[in-house]
């Protein structure tokens, strides 16, 4: 850790706080996340590069004092992938909301998870497009009321875990805002982890999705996370329809960097300097 860091705020911007984000956001509780999860690491702040694209989570990388992007729409998983190439040695972090993920960003997600590129995928998952009035997302629940469905949402949402196991990532796990020490844990894991990781993180969004879908404020919609999900250790058949939460996939694929690698020394071998 860098000599001298004794508390998460050493790994925030200071000069650009109070957060935009509305009260009650989880927003804030996923930076805190990420920011434990380095110190738990011993990661140095120049050993960490974190990017973004657009979207209430986007502003993380404002905050956070990291080597930093704030990229455009849905293509941060682009910008990522070019660093991690570039910068092989960096911890890139990239966070992402609904529609950077799933929507306009949804390809750049499949293929980097195909390709098992370097890098740990944060997916802000609060089921609502939050910055732009709280329209339906791909993550909307079915039924669900929202500003764009104001008679119930009548898309079935993807379910970003098992997208993520599908297309080939290493790493994938999912948590919520209200069980904190487990979110940390879990995004600790998935940055160490060599090849692509991705950790769902479930949040809330009292000011959108909470009052159109009659869920509440964020203390009532942190109370629904605790009595809503479950730890994968439960065994399936004591699940009663309870989302999962935990490490849903752990396994050893060859990263995309250790491939590129081997293949560059292999034609530096056949053909020699030149």
């Amino acid at each position: 850790m860098a000599e001298g860091a004794a508390s998460e705020r050493d790994y925030l911007r200071q000069e650009r706080l109070p957060t935009m984000w509305c009260p009650g956001c989880g927003n804030g509780l996923v930076m805190k996340a990420i920011i434990k999860a380095v110190m738990r690491l011993g990661l140095d702040r120049d050993e960490v590069a974190l990017l973004s694209g657009i979207g209430c989570s986007g502003r993380i990388s404002g905050y956070v004092d990291f080597n930093t992007m704030h990229t455009t729409h849905g293509r941060a998983l682009a910008f990522a992938t070019g660093l991690k190439l570039s910068r092989p040695e960096l911890k890139v972090i990239v966070v992402m909301g609904d529609g950077d993920a799933l929507a306009i960003g949804g390809n750049h997600l499949i293929h980097a998870a195909r390709r098992n590129m370097d890098l740990t995928a944060v997916v802000v998952n609060n089921s609502v497009y939050g910055m732009t009035g709280g329209q339906v997302s791909p993550l909307t629940p079915h039924g669900v009321h929202a500003l764009t469905a104001p008679h119930g949402n009548v898309e079935q949402p993807f379910d970003v875990v098992a997208l993520a196991e599908a297309a080939g990532a290493s790493f994938v796990a999912r948590s919520t805002v209200f069980h904190m020490s487990e979110l940390e844990q879990l995004l600790a894991r998935g940055v160490e982890k060599e090849g692509f990781s991705l950790v769902e993180a479930i949040s809330n969004c009292p000011v959108h999705y909470g009052r159109h879908s009659q869920m509440g404020g964020a203390i009532d919609m942190l109370t629904w996370y605790r009595d809503n999900t479950m730890s994968v250790r439960v065994p399936a058949e004591r699940r009663g329809g309870k989302i999962v939460r935990g490490v849903l996939v752990d396994r050893e694929r060859p990263s995309y960097s250790e491939q590129y690698g081997k293949l560059v020394h292999r034609l530096q071998r056949e053909e020699g300097p030149r």
